[in-house]
């Protein structure tokens, strides 16, 4: 009987499971590179209180309904006037452009009817973009980039952010 009751419940939960569609969203234009394999290896399997959700792309992670998407291996951004801010995490340092929802290097899939907050890495190679839908981000949409700092601290970073005072 309680075999019975253990395979009952574990079909319920894959069946669950199973209802939640894959994350899909278009890969990068760079989603190839060997360093988005180790950023992807080094995620967090939670995010923001939403577990990790399978995905439809290469070089893609989820988490949560609506998901919060990361892609790895999208065009790195050049010097730019874009709010620019350093999230620190321990001792790791990554700098990230905050983008307005009206800005051209929006993606088309971080352009929802409710609004999110689009971050991409500035500085780094490859580059990562995060967006967080804004019924995921609260108060505090960055928070969700200090957790990810550890794994998209893998990639190579050549420029940082400055600010007007430092020219």
């Amino acid at each position: 009987m309680r075999r019975r009751r253990t395979m009952a419940v574990a079909a319920a939960v894959a069946a669950v499971g199973a209802c939640s569609s894959p994350v899909t969203v278009p890969a990068g234009p760079y989603a190839a590179d060997p360093v988005c394999g180790e950023v992807l290896q080094a995620l967090p399997g939670e995010l923001a209180g939403g577990e990790e959700r399978s995905i439809g792309s290469q070089s893609i992670a989820g988490w949560g309904e609506p998901a919060i998407t990361l892609r790895c291996g999208v065009d790195v951004p050049g010097p730019s006037t874009e709010r620019c801010i350093t999230v620190e995490s321990g001792d790791t340092s990554v700098d990230w452009l905050a983008l307005e929802a009206d800005d051209d290097m929006v993606p088309e899939h971080a352009r929802r009817e409710n609004g999110s907050w689009t971050f991409i890495t500035y500085g780094r190679v490859p580059a990562v973009e995060v967006v967080v839908p804004t019924e995921r981000g609260g108060d505090q949409p960055t928070a969700v980039l200090v957790d990810l700092a550890s794994a998209v601290e893998r990639t190579t970073p050549e420029r940082s952010c400055i600010g007007t005072d430092d020219l």
